[in-house]
This record gives C-alpha cells, sequence and structure tokens, in this order.
C-alpha cells in the first residue's frame, strides 16, 4: 500500500489487506471517509498484474465523472467507459460503466457472451452500493452480486448502513469469501447547528457538550406577514450572510423544490460572495467553457455564478450542471441550492452543508427524513486536507420540533431494505439458461429473501405475542377436564335449551286452545327431561369456573385464528419473490413468449429489451405500429411510451394525427396487457404520456431548441433533455436487438442521429 503519498486509515489498511489476501470486501464507512481510496487499491493490483477491473456506478453521471478522474489518474488508453448510450475503450483493462450495465453483461444480452464480458476481470467495484434500498432500481445490484462470477472478487462500497454484517453474511452466502469493514469514522469531525428565525443573526450550536438539545433554540410558529402576500418570511439571506460571517463557506444548500433551488439563488444575488479577482476568474472559465457548448450562450443565471451562488438540480441543463459542479471545485462558487439528488456521490466537496427541512413533502404527505438520508446529505460537510471540521446548519421550520432535529442528529443509520422484485426480462433471461428449478434456487438467493426474517419481524413478533397469550391463557379444570369436555358440554346445554323453548312454546299453545296433549308432545317433553339429565351429568353444570373456562375458550379460538392468518401471511412473504416470478411467468405464457418454460424467438427478443415494462414495449414492435412511421412520428410514439406520470400541469400541444392515430392503436395494447397483468397481481406500470412528444418530433424535424423550450413554460429543460434521452435508450435497443423489422432499425437509427444534437447530446 506504499502506492500512496499519504498514511492510509485503518479501515482504509483492513480492506485492502483483505483484497490483496483473494477475497471479496464489504465497506461501510461515512460519506467522505475515503473509500475510493480502497478502490484504486484494486485499480493499481490489476493495473501491475495486467488483469481487468470494473468499476461501476449508481448514476450515468458519476460514471462519466470517474472516466474524466480515472482517465487523467491513469492514462485514456488504460480507462473504458461503457454507460447505455456509450462506448469508449471498451477492453480497456479499467471499465466504468453503470450498475445496469454489468448486470446486462451478466444476463449476456445486448453485450455478447458472458465469457467474452467477463474476459480476465478479477475485480468488481460496486459503488455506492446502498443503491439497493432504491424503489426503482435496487433490484440492479441484488441481481449483479448473485450473478457474478464467483472467481471475480467483489468490492462492495457502502454508505453507513445499520445491517452491514447481515448484508456481508448474504454476499458471502451467494458469492464466495467475503469480509466486512465496517466505521463510523469520519475524517472531518462534524459541528451541527440550528437557524433559529426568532435569533437571526446568528447560528446556534444544535447540542450542548454532553449530547442535549441546545435550551436557547426556540420552536418555530407559522409567521404570516401582512397584507396580501401570504408566503412564509424567507430567511435564506441571512442564513448564507451567517456562514459567510463565520467562515463556513463554501456550502451546499439542500431543499426538496426545484423552484425554491432557484428562488433561493436569486435572493442571495445581491451578497457578492466573490472577490473582484474570483469574479474575474469566473468570467473568463465561463467563456471558455460556452466556447465549447455555445448552447449556453446568453443563460440567465451567468450573473448569479459571477457573484458565487448557483442552483443544481435535475431540471438544468446537463452541461451548466457540469459548469457548476467544476466552478465549485476550483472554490469559485461559494453557495450551491441544491436538490438531495446532489448527496448521491457526485465530487463537490463543501465546508458547510444547509438542510432547509427535515421533513421532505411526498405523495402520501410530508414525512421526516430518514437517518440515511439525513446522514448521506450532511455528509458532504467537510473537506478532508482542507478542513478541520465540517458544519452541518438545519433551519428550523414549522414542520419539525428542535427535538426531532436532535434526535435525527443522534440517530444511527437504517438498515438496508430488499427491493428485490422480479421483472419480464429477468423471467426470460434466467429460463434461457435455466431450469425453472434452478431459477427459483436463484431467486431464493435474493437478499430480500436472505433477509426475510429480519423483514418479517414485526409479523414474527405478533405471533410471540399471541403465543405468550395463549401460554398464560391455559386454563387448568379443577376436575381436569378438557376443552373438548367442556365442548361436549355446550353442546348438550344448547340442544337442552334450544328443545325446552320449543317444549314450552307448544304447552302455551296448547293451552291457550284448550287442547290435551297429543302423545309426541308428551314424548317430546320426556326426552327434554332425559336432556337435561344427560346436561347435569356434566361437572361444568356446577363449576363455579365455569365462566371463566368458557370465556377463555372462546378467547384462545379468536388467538388461533388471528395466529393462523399469520402464519399464511408469513408463508406468503416468504415466498413473495418466486411467487412474482411465477405472476410473470404466467403472463409471458398467456401471451406465447414462453412455451415449455423456454423462451420463445419473440421472447428471446424481449429479454433484451431494458425499461419498466418490457412485455409492453415488445408488444408495440411486433404489432407493427411502428413499421410506417418517419423518424419525427417514430420518436413521438416512443417518447408517449417512455414518459411517466407527472405532477406538473403540462400545456396541451397536439401531435401529429400519425402519432396520434398510433397511440390510438397502441392504447388496445395496453389495455389488453393491463387487464392480464391485474389478474395475475402485477403492477408494472404502462404508460401513454405524450407530454414530450410533440417537442420531440418537432426536435426530430429541426427545430431550434429555443423553438422546444419556448412552447412550453414551468418545465426544466433538463426534464425534456431527459426525456429525449430515455427515447434515444429505447431506439438505440431496435437497432442491436434480435428479430426487431430492418425498415424500424433503420428509422430508429435516422431518428437517433436528429436528436441527439447540442443540447441533447451533452453529457
Amino acid at each position: 500500500m506504499s502506492e500512496f503519498p499519504f498514511e492510509l486509515d485503518d479501515f482504509q489498511k483492513d480492506a485492502c489487506q483483505i483484497i490483496d489476501s483473494g477475497k471479496s470486501v464489504v465497506v461501510c464507512a461515512p460519506t467522505g471517509a475515503g473509500k475510493t481510496v480502497i478502490a484504486q487499491h484494486a485499480i493499481n493490483n490489476a493495473l501491475k498484474d495486467g488483469v481487468r477491473i470494473f468499476y461501476t456506478t449508481p448514476l450515468k453521471a458519476l460514471s462519466n465523472q470517474k472516466f474524466y478522474d480515472f482517465c487523467e489518474q491513469y492514462g485514456q488508453e488504460k480507462v473504458g467507459l461503457l454507460t447505455g448510450d456509450t462506448s469508449i475503450n471498451r477492453d480497456a483493462q479499467i471499465v466504468i460503466m453503470t450498475t445496469e450495465v454489468f448486470r446486462n453483461m451478466l444476463y449476456g444480452t445486448n453485450f455478447g457472451a458472458v465469457a467474452d464480458n467477463l474476459k480476465n476481470v478479477r475485480y468488481i467495484v460496486l459503488d455506492e452500493v446502498h443503491y439497493m434500498n432504491d424503489e426503482q432500481r435496487g433490484t440492479v445490484w441484488e441481481e449483479s452480486i448473485i450473478y457474478c462470477p464467483t472467481n471475480i472478487q467483489i468490492i462492495a462500497l457502502s454508505a453507513t448502513v445499520a445491517n452491514c454484517q447481515e448484508l456481508t453474511d448474504w454476499i458471502n452466502t451467494v458469492h464466495s469469501g467475503t469480509e466486512l469493514v465496517n466505521t463510523d469514522f469520519r475524517p472531518v469531525p462534524l459541528r451541527f447547528y440550528y437557524f433559529d428565525s426568532s435569533q437571526p443573526f446568528k447560528l446556534l450550536p444544535l447540542l450542548t457538550p454532553s449530547g442535549q438539545i441546545n435550551s436557547k433554540i426556540r420552536p418555530e410558529k407559522p409567521q404570516w406577514s401582512k397584507g396580501r402576500d401570504k408566503r412564509k418570511k424567507s430567511y435564506v439571506k441571512q442564513i448564507i450572510s451567517n456562514l459567510y460571517n463565520q467562515d463556513m463557506l463554501p456550502a451546499i444548500f439542500f431543499t426538496f423544490s426545484r423552484k425554491k433551488c432557484d428562488e433561493q439563488m436569486e435572493k442571495c444575488s445581491g451578497l457578492e460572495l466573490n472577490t473582484k479577482e474570483e469574479q474575474q476568474q469566473i468570467r473568463e472559465f465561463i467563456d471558455e467553457y460556452i466556447a465549447q457548448n455555445p448552447h449556453l450562450y446568453g443563460n440567465n443565471n451567468i450573473q448569479y455564478l459571477i457573484q458565487g451562488v448557483a442552483s443544481h438540480h435535475a431540471g438544468l441543463l446537463p452541461a451548466w450542471k457540469i459548469l457548476v459542479e467544476k466552478l465549485f471545485q476550483k472554490g469559485l462558487i461559494k453557495v450551491v441550492f441544491a436538490t438531495e439528488t446532489l448527496a448521491a456521490g457526485i465530487n463537490m466537496p463543501a465546508r458547510s452543508t444547509v438542510i432547509s427541512s427535515v421533513s421532505k413533502r411526498t405523495d402520501s404527505g410530508h414525512r421526516m427524513l430518514t437517518a440515511n438520508e439525513f446522514l448521506q446529505m450532511s455528509g458532504r460537510a467537510g473537506r478532508r486536507g482542507m478542513d478541520e471540521v465540517g458544519y452541518v446548519t438545519v433551519v428550523g421550520t414549522s414542520f419539525q420540533t428542535p427535538e426531532e432535529v436532535a434526535q435525527l442528529v443522534l440517530s444511527k443509520s437504517n438498515p438496508l431494505e430488499s427491493k428485490f422484485s422480479p421483472s419480464y426480462s429477468m423471467v426470460l433471461n434466467l429460463l434461457q439458461r435455466f431450469s425453472l428449478e434452478e431459477a427459483k434456487e436463484l431467486i431464493l438467493k435474493s437478499f430480500g429473501y436472505y433477509s426475510s426474517d429480519s423483514r418479517l419481524t414485526p409479523i414474527l413478533n405478533q405471533l410471540n405475542a399471541y403465543d405468550k397469550e395463549l401460554n398464560e391463557r391455559a386454563f387448568i379444570c379443577p376436575y381436569k377436564l378438557s376443552d373438548d369436555d367442556l365442548h361436549s358440554y355446550d353442546k348438550a346445554r344448547f340442544i337442552y335449551v334450544q328443545n325446552r323453548q320449543t317444549y314450552k312454546k307448544i304447552l302455551k299453545q296448547e293451552k291457550n286452545k284448550k287442547r290435551a296433549l297429543a302423545p309426541e308432545v308428551e314424548e317430546f317433553g320426556r326426552r327434554n327431561k332425559e336432556e337435561l339429565a344427560q346436561m347435569q351429568k356434566f361437572k361444568c353444570d356446577t363449576c363455579k369456573f365455569y365462566k371463566k373456562h368458557a370465556k377463555n375458550l372462546e378467547v384462545t379460538q379468536r388467538l388461533l385464528s388471528k395466529r393462523k392468518k399469520l402464519e399464511k401471511e408469513i408463508e406468503r412473504q416468504k415466498d413473495i419473490y418466486w411467487n412474482k416470478f411465477l405472476s410473470h411467468r404466467s403472463v409471458l405464457m398467456e401471451y406465447g413468449y414462453i412455451v415449455n418454460d423456454f423462451p420463445t424467438e419473440r421472447g428471446k427478443t424481449t429479454s433484451q429489451i431494458r425499461s419498466e415494462n418490457e412485455l409492453y414495449l415488445a408488444e408495440v414492435v411486433f404489432s407493427g405500429e411502428l413499421e410506417n412511421l418517419k423518424p419525427s412520428e417514430l420518436a413521438g410514439v416512443i417518447c408517449a411510451l417512455t414518459t411517466e406520470d407527472m405532477r406538473m400541469e403540462m400545456p396541451y400541444v397536439p401531435v401529429s394525427e400519425k402519432v396520434r392515430k398510433t397511440l390510438n392503436k397502441i392504447r388496445n395494447i395496453k389495455r389488453k396487457l393491463e387487464k392480464i397483468q391485474s389478474y395475475h397481481d402485477i403492477e408494472t406500470p404502462l404508460y401513454i404520456n405524450t407530454y414530450f412528444s410533440s417537442l420531440i418530433e418537432l426536435w426530430v424535424e429541426g427545430a431550434e431548441w429555443d423553438t422546444i423550450t419556448g412552447s412550453i413554460r414551468d418545465i426544466g429543460e433538463g426534464d425534456i433533455v431527459r426525456a429525449f434521452k430515455r427515447v434515444v435508450d429505447v431506439l438505440r435497443q431496435f437497432t442491436v436487438i434480435d428479430n426487431i423489422p430492418e425498415a424500424l432499425v433503420f428509422t430508429a437509427r435516422e431518428a437517433i442521429e436528429k436528436i441527439m444534437r447540442e443540447p441533447v447530446n451533452v453529457e
């Protein structure tokens, strides 16, 4: 480990030694602790031994960043990049890729045979492995680990999670010898502050030296300004002034709204956080950058960059975000207002982070941040080698109490939860290579199945509670009679009481009619007396504990019924992944994509598709509806199928007649699949949303970017770019997967060429 010009921390040394011993390693450490050094050690080993190493990241932007960093560090000829739409030097010794690309390699689809893909690969770095918690994409990490050949050493780098040992044990089970290196050591410790709007000219320490909440902090009360403006007063300018005065800049100011990012940036425009020299440096850098990216010319936000403030969120153009990142890394931007996505590993080291609230709005209302979300954001504070301390300031709001903030600061990390979920392509890919029984073995290797005991803990606890109550209710009869004896007594008593009531009614009727009793009635009365005698033979009839025993038996029956339901739920939960697999298989069989548990030609084509609903897209392709479309029309249709439902209201911009008619026919495909999916309890989404379809039609036909952005309001340019790139991703798949009609392949290529121009093609 002498390859580094500095002394490694103990956890880094431990991880490097495990790698050198030929084992896999899981490294859990706080954000900014220096996990990348461990990956660099593996890279150095690979270069020295003439073998290959793959480095995966969860986001394309992170892959691009690592690619440029490693090219600078190791030389361009040794580094490659593979993302959904980029392939550079794919046979290099060091190949950076998204985790999805690695998973696809393991399936052997789109990227050639698995043996060729992994030839001479000794190491795979799975960076940000805590993304297994991601609702949409967590499955990818589990699949990558399950299918990764055991001769490849896994180097899994994760932020701090509560169940890192469980994760390690699972990898050890499904892969090979794996050891854990776990540390909560932060090379730059954090100090926590609170902004109390009743004391706006200072930042208050959140905690006392003994770890108690600072008694000087007051909870926020709703402060409504007078007159028509009902908005809550903004203190952002004062907060940044406080940070500036206390030498706590540069800072990342996290907020949960893109609109607020932009508004807060504008409010801080007059602070003049940069010196005249720094402003001149920024102007020169921007001039040079815009010369390479002319589509940014005239951007209204340039004035804010010069003053040292910027916003960073998904609604901005990719090239603009890169400009902000570069200026921040150079220390020329003092405050970036960002959404929480910035916390996902992009290299923007700051001295401070400001968290605008510890609650955020979701589809189901406000909720508190999880400990992991808070750790991820606060962990961006403190630059190793530059700062002795990192500062985290939480802004007081009426949605939270200071006590809740303190509780979150002192909380331990949350556990990783499996988001494993079989898909159509997973079913098809597994059945292409394995029998149904072998596929089941692989599904049961998932972290979700492995960790089902911990996932089922609340249910198991309830089951134990029922068992405990059942034991406590165990009744000891003084006459040594069983529950069955009590049931027999109850039955005899019920028969006697019912017949006695009937007999009395008959007697009353006959008396009213002044008639003598018929022989049958007298016989019925005699039998009723015998039933009474039979009932009185039971000890229960005179037992003073009878009511207690009967009540106890009634409650016990209810508990046993609840317990039985819980046991069924446990079995259902344990088999949930396999049942989902079987549900997807049933739908594929119904459509004829699987016969005798092996994919048909259509099934093989569908196995190569990567989208939210592969079967839906395949059905659209095989319907022939896409084959007579022009490039702009094809792009418009695919855009409608790949654009998810949006919260914001979009102005209606009509699509072309051909696109409209094609989508009307596709709606029939959608309805049929929705019905079949619903029957099999599958919730995989199906979209037809024309929000951006007319825009991409115009773009493919040659419209200028200003025309595209000028036709709608309140939609970020970054949103449009992202929607267009989703279309490119699907169209590019059409050009490489099997059994796609030749005419469609040519149209797709032409559409891609026309879509991928500035600013859409800028990474």
